[in-house]
């Protein structure tokens, strides 16, 4: 009894020194499982400590994201102050980089002013324009990009080089031409017509699909000839309108076209035609143009003629027409990724245009695709863009005459004192002037490649011009492949369809046959 008295007294002072934990210990031995042991130490775990973990997590977040925002206010303040140095020491007015700078600047922004002209009124061009230029620039790295990964799938059709099979005449600068012949010879020709093609065009061409005995019936011989640079034709060094009409009348005479010709002229081959009714009004008798193309930045077209041209063409035309005019050297970047680049692809597409719904029935035909391809094939086989983007800023610039040169007026010598006497009494010598032969323009009202504004304005330029207007077609409805059409354009200009001329001899075999039957 004694020891267990000093035992008990031994336990209650060690409870007294650490505390009661509420355990108390037996002499049954003490079993607890793995499980068990693990549960309650879980449960015995205090809540103090889970809050203290959170606490240290969180400011650890807390401690980055002050570090990074501290960083970033620092990099901030070093660039104000940066561009502070700069502004205070290197950009004033008596900076060394300024007055060696400030007079060119100035010069480049002045030319560059025009621009400023396309932009909203409320945008400022010093905050616009870097925008511009950095977007532009991240195109032209997009467009890159993609060239380098084009679609490995086989095309449907791609771009033939053909053997040639042009007759050719020497020009007198040492150039080749070369030219087409359709329908009668030319000594029983009774009209002769000369076709100058369009762009992305070539000899080939002519009047799409028009038949040889159409062309028979009515005695006409039909000459098509190739551009400078184009088809099977000699580039020319520097050419224009007036080399344009040069080349025409080398042509005709070169090919034996006896008196004068027509010019027929489709889209853009109608600049060539005005070009030969200014510069060789004597050898023409008269000109025909379909759907013609004029300059749509000319100053004497009215407001209302100049938006009816530009509100149905699509952004990429207006965009090319843009380049044409300011920077033409870039044309030849979007040549190369269409017609010249090896494969076949939708005319509306290649030539950036809108189509109505008979050009586009039209277009879809397998008569027109093989024709229009065949041309297409013909025009780049050379491989050069440069006679195209020629024929590109022929269209948008100076043409080195106006239409109203072509208006036919009288014209009076009344210059000096004689004349002016002549004046006084009646007796002034007076002409006309400008082309007075006929001109007939057909327009599809439903064009919206060369929308009828433009012929429009044409025919108000030149009120003697024959403007036939056309419901419901297109810019090739009309022109290409239309047998009914060929007909009725041949019937405007000529009348009657009276046969090929006849020859000597067949002349005198005809009046021995009556001679014979006069006898009998």
């Amino acid at each position: 009894m004694e020891v267990t008295a000093e035992s008990n007294s031994w336990r209650e002072e060690l409870a007294s020194l650490v505390g009661d934990p509420g355990i108390r210990f037996t002499d049954k031995p003490i079993g607890v499982s793995e499980h068990e042991f693990m549960t309650k130490e879980s449960v015995f775990e205090s809540p103090e400590s889970e809050s203290a973990v959170a606490a240290e997590s969180e400011s650890l977040k807390d401690q980055i994201k002050g570090f990074a925002t501290a960083w970033g206010e620092i990099v901030v303040e070093l660039g104000r102050g940066c561009k502070d140095v700069v502004q205070q020491t290197l950009l004033t007015e008596d900076s060394y980089i300024v007055k060696k700078t400030k007079g060119p600047l100035a010069e480049i922004s002045e030319k560059l002013s025009f621009l400023n002209e396309f932009l909203p009124e409320d945008r400022d061009p010093v905050h616009a324009w870097p925008v511009i230029f950095f977007v532009f620039i991240l195109a032209i790295a997009v467009l890159n990009v993609n060239s380098k990964h084009d679609s490995p799938n086989p095309v449907v059709k791609k771009v033939k080089v053909h053997p040639p099979s042009a007759a050719r005449i020497l020009l007198p600068d040492g150039r080749c031409m070369a030219y087409h012949e359709l329908g009668v010879p030319a000594d029983k020709a009774r009209f002769s017509l000369i076709a100058p093609h369009g762009f992305l065009s070539s000899r080939l061409a002519g009047i799409p699909g028009v038949k040889a005995l159409l062309l028979e019936a009515y005695g006409v011989r039909l000459i098509t000839y190739d551009l400078p640079g184009f088809g099977e034709s000699d580039p020319h060094p520097s050419r224009n309108l007036n080399s344009s009409a040069l080349d025409m009348s080398y042509l005709a005479d070169a090919v034996g076209v006896n008196g004068k010709f027509w010019v027929v002229g489709y889209s853009g081959g109608s600049l060539h035609t005005l070009a030969a009714l200014k510069y060789i009004p004597d050898r023409v008798a008269g000109a025909a143009m379909f759907a013609p193309l004029v300059n749509p930045y000319y100053s004497s077209m009215t407001k209302d003629e100049m938006s009816r041209t530009w509100e149905n063409w699509t952004r990429k035309r207006k965009l090319m027409y843009y380049l044409a005019r300011r920077f033409p050297k870039l044309l030849g970047y979007f040549y190369r990724r269409t017609f010249f680049s090896g494969k076949h692809g939708q005319i509306d597409k290649w030539l950036s245009v809108s189509l109505g719904k008979k050009d586009i029935d039209l277009v879809g035909k397998s008569a027109f695709e093989e024709l229009w391809h065949r041309d297409v094939e013909e025009s780049i086989r050379q491989g050069s863009a440069k006679p195209f983007v020629e024929e590109a800023m022929l269209q948008v610039s100076n043409w080195g005459f106006s239409l109203m040169d072509l208006q036919v007026q009288k014209k009076c010598s009344n210059k000096g004192f004689f004349p002016w006497l002549k004046f006084m009494y009646g007796d002034t010598e007076c002409e006309l002037t400008g082309f007075l032969g006929p001109i007939h323009i057909w327009q599809g009202m439903d064009d919206m490649v060369t929308p009828p504004s433009m012929a429009d304005y044409v025919a108000r330029v030149l009120p003697s011009a024959v403007v036939h207007k056309l419901p419901e077609e297109g810019h090739f409805s009309y022109f290409y492949l239309c047998d009914e059409c060929h007909g009725q354009i041949l019937f405007t200009l000529f009348g009657e369809p009276q046969g090929p001329l006849e020859t000597v001899e067949e002349a005198s075999e005809n009046d021995s046959e009556e001679e014979r039957s006069d006898l009998s």
